[in-house]
């Protein structure tokens, strides 16, 4: 049996998955990884502990399925997009914490970056790596000399599973560090000299799925090649066969990601949504519109443990199933801010409509219909600026996937089927169908096709005058809540 390795290194932990040549994942180890605030608004990393963390993951996956080293085939990368990593190129030291892609610290800066022409923003690594080359000694002057590698999570790992014999990224996460030019598929030059980044310091840019290189033989008893690469969210798509023009996913983590596929050519937005590409494939790169719901797992995850009224994060479909409706009560779950189409990322949450007759039920059901609106105001931005019909089907994945209550009231709220895969961890099935098919596991896209397992479908169960209904009453609650902030003194 032939196996593919697939790490997806998220920004709460690191996934290690072994799929076989079947489509089935035959392994799955997984490990936290501890982001740190050393200010308010910054967060960072330790990258020496994610890459010893993700070698642990993948060598225990590959313990548990009993793959012989010259079983494995390939291995594929999936990554949290836009965290960025500086370090030596002679010792593979970092030179800094690696600043993750929530960190707000160069927010002050982007103004004057847009007036140069550099479109870009404060999650993003443009400005991320502007401030390392300023604020860490001798930076800038190593940079310029070749002394220091620039990359994100992706080609952190890459260089050292090859030791330190490749440094490449793909396109999908260029893209997301706003240093790419996708007319020309390689870096823009303006918005390096604007920031005084060394292109020399940036990775390579491959495509999605080709052979990067291979692993040094220690780490798993025999060379490995490395097939594939891609930033999280596209991963993802791909890992719901989200291939043709007009396919939705919704990743349902912390956030809830909203990606919707627009071809070959990319869809600009004015309303909180980012034109990126989904992947480059035989010479041919594919763009996505993304949207986001700041705030989705993150909610019922504040229900266990801000509010302790779940013990268990699984516990919350059943209970919101003890109510048949959520007796008034409405969130608007913003614990975070709010992304698309509003983008106020100073915004918070609001739980209204309370009576004595509320109970955790009611709550808890308020939750999860809040996020389901949420995904619906999305949705239906997305469709819009990509001039896009609505889907006949909407694939999801992620942890919060898992709840059957959540999916089946999205289908009722947008009115299209969902479907979950058989893994709802469809980043590391992406990486590795990418990896599988640049080294001959699958031969083409359509054997993935036939690999691919699903989770089980969720149809609408109500009108499309009552789900319009209860979405418009939402906004009602919501516009008056935005009107006033939200805050006491107004």
């Amino acid at each position: 049996m032939d196996y593919v390795l697939a790490i997806d290194e998220g920004t709460t932990g690191v996934r290690a998955l072994v799929v076989d040549a079947r489509g089935e994942v035959v392994a799955c180890e997984y490990e936290e990884i501890r982001a740190v605030y050393p200010r308010p608004g910054w967060v960072e990393f330790d990258a020496t502990a994610i890459w010893e963390a993700t070698l642990r993951v993948c060598r225990g996956a590959l313990q548990t399925a009993g793959a012989k080293p010259k079983e494995v085939k390939a291995i594929g990368v999936a990554n949290q997009r836009a965290t960025c990593v500086a370090w030596e190129r002679a010792t593979g030291k970092p030179i800094h914490a690696a600043i993750a892609w929530q960190d707000t610290r160069t927010a002050d800066r982007i103004a004057a970056v847009l007036e140069k022409g550099v479109f870009t923003n404060a999650m993003a690594s443009a400005t991320k790596w502007e401030w390392i080359l300023q604020n860490v000694p001798g930076a800038a002057r190593k940079a310029t000399a070749g002394e220091i590698c620039f990359g994100t999570i992706d080609s952190w790992l890459i260089w050292n599973l090859t030791g330190g014999s490749v440094h490449a990224t793909d396109c999908s996460n260029a893209s997301c560090t706003t240093l790419y030019d996708a007319i020309q598929d390689g870096w823009d030059g303006n918005a390096l000299e604007v920031l005084g980044i060394p292109q020399r310091a940036l990775p390579e840019i491959r495509s999605t799925s080709e052979i990067y290189g291979v692993t040094v033989p220690q780490l798993f008893g025999a060379e490995v090649a490395i097939g594939g690469c891609a930033g999280d969210q596209q991963a993802a798509m791909f890992g719901e066969l989200g291939i043709e023009k007009g396919a939705v996913k919704v990743t349902f983590g912390t956030s809830g990601m909203l990606d919707i596929n627009v071809g070959e050519f990319p869809v600009f937005s004015t309303r909180g949504a980012y034109p990126l590409v989904l992947w480059g494939l035989g010479g041919q790169r594919t763009y996505c519109l993304e949207g986001t719901v700041i705030t989705a797992g993150a909610a019922v995850q504040w229900l266990r443990d801000g509010l302790g009224i779940l013990a268990r994060l699984e516990d919350s479909a059943t209970i919101a199933a003890q109510v048949h409706d959520t007796g008034g009560v409405w969130v608007m779950p913003a614990l975070q801010g709010l992304g698309t189409p509003y983008m106020q990322p100073e915004a918070r949450a609001v739980l209204g409509g309370i009576s004595r007759a509320t109970t955790r039920a009611h709550i808890v059901r308020a939750v999860l219909e809040g996020i389901t609106f949420r995904s619906r105001e999305v949705l239906e931005t997305l469709l819009e600026d990509a001039s896009v019909d609505k889907p006949e089907r909407l694939r999801v994945d992620g942890g919060a996937a898992s709840n059957d209550f959540l999916l089946q009231q999205l289908a009722d709220i947008v009115g299209i089927a969902v479907e979950r895969p058989q893994s709802v961890q469809a980043s590391a099935l992406g990486a590795a169908y990418l990896a599988g098919l640049a080294t001959g596991v699958w031969s083409t896209i359509d054997a993935v096709r036939d690999a691919w397992r699903s989770g089980g479908i969720f149809e609408p169960r109500i009108s499309r005058d009552e789900a319009d209904d209860r979405f418009t009453n939402w906004r009602r609650a919501i516009d008056v809540a935005r009107a006033g902030e939200t805050s006491p003194q107004n």
